[in-house]
């Protein structure tokens, strides 16, 4: 075996077990963040109201929200919610209507509560879901570069053999 060769075999085997050690500790962290995500949504005890859901979620009446998909669906409800009670309006134009009016309209200041609220706990929920597609990715690429850092260290302890055997 000539030194390319050693060389070869010394990175790849280097890449091999980085990624051998990178690869578990990935999907040990991510599999720790699903379980953070899980155990702070099921802390919040939201669930589902029995009566009052649109169609495409009354499968999930009475149901508690502890995943992202959960949270999604429940920030959609809320989102429902808003719109129904603004009728259509923002945040924004809430706020908007009650400068206009001079910021002394009780009706628009309560409303304008509301739908701070409202789109406080969309957006908690929201970063949920985010962060639980985030896991899945990390676990995902935990697992992958496992695999790679394990074809690596075969190729590598491999390489030798094969160029032992040439004449």
């Amino acid at each position: 075996m000539d030194a390319s060769q050693r060389r070869a075999g010394a990175l790849l085997t280097a890449v091999g077990l980085a990624l051998g050690v990178a690869g578990p500790v990935m999907v040990l962290r991510g599999r720790g963040g699903r379980n953070e995500i899980r155990g702070e949504l099921a802390a919040q005890k939201i669930t589902f109201p029995e009566r009052g859901l649109p169609v495409e979620l009354a499968a999930r009446a009475g149901c508690r929200v502890e995943t992202g998909p959960d949270a999604h669906a429940y920030a959609d409800f809320i989102k429902g919610n808003l719109a129904r009670t603004t009728g259509g309006r923002t945040y924004a134009e809430i706020t908007n209507e009650l400068h206009a009016a001079g910021g002394d309209d009780e009706k628009l200041s309560a409303l304008r509560q509301t739908v701070f609220m409202g789109q406080s706990l969309r957006a908690s929920l929201m970063s949920a879901y985010q962060a639980w597609h985030l896991t899945t990715l990390v676990t995902g690429l935990g697992a992958a570069l496992t695999g790679i850092g394990a074809a690596l260290l075969a190729t590598a302890v491999a390489l030798p053999s094969r160029t032992s055997d040439r004449p």
